[in-house]
C-alpha cells in the first residue's frame, strides 16, 4: 500500500491514512504536550501537514514501513522547526538570542515559550548525527516519529536492547551538548 500511495495511487493514499493516522498523531501529540496552550499549531494540524508531506507521487517510492515512519520524523521535524523560526523571528517579537536550555526531558525542548528550545535541540542532533549517525536516527524516530523502542528496534533492524542503549548515549549526549 505505501508502494501504491508513493506511486501517486489516491485510494490507497486514502486506505493508508487510516492504518498510519493513529501513530502519527501520537508522535505529534508527544512533540505539542510541551507546547503552551495557547500554541496556534496543533497537534491534529501538525499530522495533517506531515502526512500531506508524506502522500502522493514521488520520484523514490517508499522502500518499507521504516523509510516512511523515517520520512514522517523528517516531516514532522521540518514543520516544527519552519513554525519555530517564524514564531522566534524578531520581526515577530522574539528574542533573536540564542536559548540557554538545561535538560531533564527532550520534550520540553519544544516549549514554544521559548521556540529556539527546538532549534538548539535541531542543532545539537545534527552535531550527534556527525558524529554517530545511527544514534541520530534513533533520537529522530523516538523523538520526532513517537516510536517505542521496540517500533524504533524494528524500523532500523536492530535489537532493542541495542537501541535502548544507544538511545540512553544519545540522551546523555544531548544533555551534556545542551547544557553547555
Amino acid at each position: 500500500m505505501l508502494e501504491q500511495a508513493s506511486a501517486g495511487d489516491k485510494q490507497a493514499a486514502d486506505q493508508l491514512l487510516p492504518l498510519v493516522y493513529s501513530q502519527l498523531r501520537a508522535a505529534a501529540q508527544k512533540c505539542m504536550q510541551a507546547e503552551r496552550p495557547d500554541h496556534t499549531l496543533s497537534a491534529t494540524a501538525l499530522v495533517h501537514e506531515a502526512y500531506l508531506r508524506l502522500v502522493g507521487p514521488r520520484q523514490v517510492p517508499w522502500q518499507n514501513q521504516a523509510h516512511f515512519y523515517s520520512a514522517a520524523a523528517v516531516a514532522i521535524r521540518r514543520i516544527l522547526l519552519d513554525y519555530a523560526r517564524g514564531y522566534g523571528r524578531q520581526k515577530r517579537g522574539g528574542s533573536g538570542k540564542k536559548a540557554v536550555l538545561s535538560v531533564a526531558n527532550l520534550a520540553q525542548l519544544a516549549s514554544a515559550e521559548n521556540p529556539e528550545g527546538i532549534l538548539a535541540l535541531e542543532e545539537a542532533v545534527c552535531r550527534l548525527e556527525d558524529e554517530n549517525p545511527e544514534a541520530g536516527k534513533i533520537v529522530r524516530l523516538r523523538f520526532y516519529a513517537g516510536l517505542t523502542v521496540d517500533q524504533t528496534a524494528a524500523a532500523m533492524d536492530l535489537p532493542a536492547r541495542t537501541v535502548d542503549r544507544r538511545w540512553s548515549f544519545a540522551r546523555a549526549w544531548l544533555h551534556q551538548e545542551l547544557s553547555r
